[in-house]
């Protein structure tokens, strides 16, 4: 391979990967709910999963790109991987169709039916179809539509360059008299592997075999072996796809090498063990296209009909391989607890969401402490985390949100009412504390990219009034998860103070600002923080005020706000002039002063 054509071969990936994004971008824009209540109708068995990964596979003609998408739908958490499994099934059927159409440029004068029934012809109709869309389609859908088609013309470019890149070995010799000495079983496996590996496509390969038996050089011998390692070869691109993706999108990626695999081993021991003793007459028999897209055909027929039944037992095999961590085992508990059977019992459905909107809370609390870390030292790791976990933030709303939604429309007493109220007006502003803390993060990302940093008077600052929204950010958490009234009225005289604290920094700033102890270039950043770090007590405030309103005999869901007022009690005071001392900006200064006193006596 030349320097050319490992650069076209790297550029090829790269047009795969950023259409995998573009693509996977759109659909998670414009599906929401829709989007995963179709998926799941369609595939909530695993033979329906087989039939739509057929079809798809069938007109797209590509299992990666298929595979790819499932990838992406797992990823975004729009599918479970029990339901990707069947789809990636089908896909290893509904690649075999394009052999067949192959077979149709070997009849005299069918060279245009399957030019345009070509991937490249589909690919470029999408294309076209797709940027008139994007340019032209005033409806904001409309252009999403596009940026899914486009995504999906640029990942079969993609596709289509990685596998032109290396289009050239077929003409070689040397190549060629490789593929047509692998009678070996075992040899030949591993030249399906490789040859699939590099050309990036089960299609392509498949394509290639049939135009080199033509020759009559291809015997049923050669062409088994390398059509059982073509599908695990094929698995190359998907693995690809899963660069980035979380641990369901990892192990959706392993499904499709494991399919294969296992119908490659099963078969290849039961086909040899039994040729073995027979000595099958059919070995040396002379393969044609037709032949060869029978062979792939039948043995991924048979391959998914093997491994359809085990498709639990997969699941936990994938999971077992790529295992979660404690802190992931707890979200995915807490997902499961929304069962929809639980709908008919309302205490016991409200119960289930009070320990899943806990869950969705203690990691909105963990996002706070991972920026405000951030803030400290940057990591790019830490980052990315962050924007992970807030991805999964916006997940816990979306499932409770649906699930509290058809909650109320069940027969409920008065109690329960109000606390499915209560647990729709606190969801957002969990989600909203959340996203303050990934533009936080976003602020420190800013700071290290620009290499700018804070006056060390500035750092302090902003580290006591990091400390105090972290502070009522646990009480928050704990007043909530527990129904703990008295934590929660210790919530207001603290966001009270967070304000004024915020508003003196800014005059801070301002003074250092004049005197030249701070720079122009650092004031939008530390704004913004400011901002941030004011809107997250907000949103507390606004979670206890709830839970104070709840207590009330009249709950009013649109006066709620406006209990504020008359918490200014006693109470309010005495919490208001303890977190006042506890913050006090000042102390350190006062502190130094007495030291200073003590060292000079």
């Amino acid at each position: 391979m030349g320097i050319t054509m490992i650069l076209s071969l790297l550029s090829g990936i790269a047009l795969f990967l950023f259409g995998m994004s573009l693509m996977g971008d759109g659909l998670k824009r414009i599906a929401g709910n829709k989007l995963e209540l179709i998926l799941y109708r369609l595939t909530n068995t695993p033979i329906k999963g087989v039939l739509l990964g057929s079809v798809v596979t069938a007109i797209i003609q590509s299992s990666s790109a298929t595979t790819v998408m499932v990838v992406g739908f797992v990823n975004s958490g729009m599918m479970k991987v029990s339901q990707a499994i069947g789809i990636i099934m089908g896909a290893n059927i509904g690649t075999s169709i394009t052999g067949w159409i192959l077979c149709l440029s070997y009849l005299e004068g069918s060279g245009g039916i399957a030019q345009l029934l070509s991937a490249a012809t589909i690919s470029a109709i999408v294309a076209i179809v797709g940027i008139v869309f994007k340019m032209i389609a005033k409806k904001a859908v409309y252009r999403q539509i596009g940026d899914i088609m486009l995504g999906f013309s640029i990942l079969m470019t993609g596709m289509q360059t990685m596998s032109g890149a290396v289009s050239p070995l077929k003409e070689s010799e040397q190549f060629v008299r490789l593929l047509t000495m692998f009678s070996n079983p075992v040899a030949g496996i591993i030249a399906g592997i490789l040859f699939t590996a590099v050309l990036q496509s089960a299609s392509a390969s498949v394509g290639i075999l049939q135009a080199l038996s033509v020759t009559g050089a291809i015997s049923f011998a050669t062409a088994l072996p390398i059509t059982m390692g073509i599908g695990v070869g094929a698995s190359c691109p998907v693995l690809l796809s899963a660069i980035g993706t979380n641990k369901n999108g990892k192990r959706t990626a392993l499904v499709y090498l494991l399919n294969d695999l296992f119908g490659m081993v099963v078969w290849s021991v039961v086909f040899y063990s039994v040729h073995a003793i027979v000595n099958f007459s059919f070995m040396n028999m002379t393969m044609g296209p037709v032949h060869i897209a029978l062979m792939n055909t039948v043995f991924r027929m048979a391959t998914t009909l093997l491994l359809l039944p085990f498709i639990k037992w997969i699941e936990e095999l994938v999971c077992w391989l790529v295992k979660d961590t404690e802190e992931e085992r707890e979200e995915l508990a807490d997902f499961e607890l929304l069962e929809e059977r639980f709908l008919a019992y309302p205490a016991l459905a409200i119960n289930q969401s009070h320990k899943a909107m806990n869950g969705m809370a203690r990691n909105a609390r963990k996002n706070t402490l991972r920026a405000f870390g951030l803030m400290e030292v940057y990591s790019q790791e830490k980052y990315q985390k962050i924007q992970e976990k807030e991805n999964l933030i916006d997940k816990y709303e979306d499932r409770l949100g649906t699930y509290l939604m058809q909650l109320t429309g069940k027969e409920m007493t008065l109690g329960q009412t109000k606390q499915v109220s209560k647990f729709l007006h606190t969801l957002s502003d969990f989600e909203r504390i959340g996203d303050h803390s990934k533009n936080i993060s976003e602020v420190a990302q800013e700071l290290y990219e620009k290499k700018m940093e804070f006056s060390e008077k500035a750092r302090y600052e902003v580290s006591v009034l990091q400390a105090a929204v972290q502070e009522i950010v646990d009480l928050t958490v704990d007043a909530f998860s527990d129904d703990n009234l008295e934590l929660a009225v210790r919530i207001e005289p603290l966001r009270e103070l967070i304000g004024i604290l915020c508003d003196e920094l800014k005059i801070r700033h301002i003074s250092r600002l004049r005197i030249g102890k701070c720079k122009l270039k650092q004031s939008f950043a530390f704004n913004d923080l400011l901002n941030n770090l004011e809107r997250i007590a907000a949103h507390c405030s606004n979670i206890a005020v709830a839970m104070i309103e709840l207590e009330a005999e009249d709950f009013d869901t649109h006066e709620y706000l406006k209990s504020v007022k008359g918490m200014k009690n006693a109470n309010y005071v005495r919490y208001f002039e303890f977190y006042e001392k506890k913050y006090d900006m000042n102390k350190n200064k006062k502190n130094k002063k007495k030291a200073a006193e003590k060292t000079e006596k």
